[in-house]
């Protein structure tokens, strides 16, 4: 069964597997001790730690070893805050982060401090400009990711850090999705990263402060892993960790190649193949592995069942796949369509037989959903009432949901003539990201929302 979403967590490599075997017959005993069990498995800690930080591109004693990735990311948001409290509570943050960076934000926001979110553009990214006009005598850290965990949009780290730099700003970057490439560039002052991302074992993080960095360990203190992730580490998933990072590295260049061929022929072909849908994210500027695309007039969670049955596992920031029924604020963000998204990440070692097979599937799965939600079909010509058409029309759409108002807008359209408006009557809070995003592909014009008795009114005007 075909396995399409590394972003979430990538099929644990071969190597790391061989690592965490030997790894548990030698790497059992405390590392602080001084008997001959504990002096083995430091050194494995120690080995564990260079390869890792060769891979990062930092000096070992500035990498420590944490639970996880969302550990890495909340301590290191957390010690750099506490070491700059003289300066200021302000922090920056881009609207694409991760949800951990975004929960920490919330979080300092919550205890007094101060949060400004950088936008990005309809392609996810983040402009160097739009951090130096929020940085502040008092700002104390600026995060932002390596590159989009759902779009796959590689962010400008390096020109965001020497903004940065010269306003004496630290930044930290959130490399989960990136490291398994290729190191991240820049003079960054902070690193995380989360190992099940690149073939290693769950449950292992990274996080790396450079020599220099004000930063000061939240918690109580603790002797291990210089204070900063406190408590006994998974001595074999460490060393699995590190063990497959070193081994991805160094297939990276030709298995990005390789994978960046398969993913453009997903960009190409879903665009022709599916009606009515768009493929998100920078088109050059973006990790090889993954793309995501947004169908029209579908259930997101339907689809990805449909897919399921196929044989298909993919993920989803539709709203429609939630339980809170908002949509991704990665999608949000960028001002895409929500509905009927589909992420596609490829694992290392894909063939190019399950993609073709993936895009043998996809039309007839779309088709299938659009047909269960009686999807009409493309109007060019105004179906007249009674009386003509009229030259505006009032749907009410109130009480349903993702993708119910947008699909009623698509048959309301075509009542009306060149020229004349629809207004939605929604209360379904995607509405407001969708409508915009529908005009925007079907190539209709749309003049706003206002407040009306129940939900919003959203107004489109038929161009075409």
């Amino acid at each position: 069964m075909p396995y399409f979403d590394a972003a979430s967590a990538a099929p644990l490599h071969p190597v790391a597997r061989q690592a965490l075997q030997a790894s548990l017959d030698e790497g059992w005993a405390d590392p602080a001790r001084l008997y001959r069990e504990g002096r083995r498995a430091a050194l494995l800690l120690d080995a564990a730690r260079e390869a890792a930080a060769e891979a990062v591109g930092c000096r070992p004693d500035e990498l420590v070893f944490t639970p996880s990735g969302t550990h890495a990311v909340h301590s290191g948001i957390a010690g750099a805050l506490a070491g700059r409290r003289r300066v200021g509570g302000h922090l920056v943050v881009s609207a694409v982060e991760h949800s951990s960076v975004l929960h920490s934000a919330q979080a300092h926001e919550a205890r007094g401090g101060a949060v400004t979110e950088v936008p990005v553009d309809r392609t996810g990214a983040v402009a160097a400009a739009s951090y130096a006009e929020v940085l502040r005598p008092d700002t104390a850290l600026a995060c932002l990711q390596s590159a989009n965990h759902e779009v796959g949009t590689v962010q400008p780290v390096a020109e965001v850090a020497e903004v940065c730099a010269a306003a004496g700003v630290p930044l930290l970057v959130d490399a989960a999705q990136s490291l398994g490439w290729g190191p991240v560039a820049g003079g960054w002052s902070v690193l995380t990263a989360s190992a099940h991302k690149w073939g290693g074992p769950a449950g292992v993080g990274l996080l790396a402060v450079r020599k220099g960095v004000r930063f000061s360990p939240q918690g109580p203190a603790d002797e291990r892993e210089s204070g900063r992730s406190p408590g006994f580490p998974n001595l074999p998933a460490v060393v699995a960790a590190a063990a497959s990072l070193r081994a991805v590295r160094a297939e990276a260049e030709a298995e990005s190649a390789r994978l960046r061929v398969l993913v453009d022929r997903i960009r190409r072909r879903v665009a022709r193949l599916v009606p009515d849908v768009e493929v998100v994210g920078d088109p050059d500027r973006r990790l090889p592995h993954l793309v995501t695309f947004s169908c029209l007039y579908v259930d997101g969670e339907v689809l990805l069942h449909e897919l399921d049955r196929a044989g298909f596992s993919v993920s989803s920031g539709s709203s429609c796949t939630s339980s809170t029924l908002t949509p991704s604020h990665v999608l949000k963000a960028m001002g895409v369509l929500s509905e009927g998204n589909v992420r596609v990440s490829l694992p290392a070692g894909t063939p190019a037989e399950e993609v073709n097979a993936f895009l043998e599937v996809l039309p007839r799965a779309v088709a299938g959903v659009r047909e269960q939600l009686g999807v009409p079909e493309p109007s060019s010509a105004p179906v007249p009432g009674p009386g003509g058409a009229a030259e505006s029309v009032t749907v009410d759409a109130l009480g349903l949901l993702c993708p119910q108002p947008v699909i009623e807008l698509g048959r309301a359209i075509g009542t009306v003539p060149v020229g004349g408006t629809v207004t939605v009557l929604s209360d379904d809070e995607v509405a407001r990201l969708d409508i915009p995003a529908w005009c925007a592909i079907r190539g209709h014009a749309y003049l706003g929302e206002s407040p009306a008795p129940t939900g919003t009114a959203y107004r489109v005007r038929r161009l075409h």
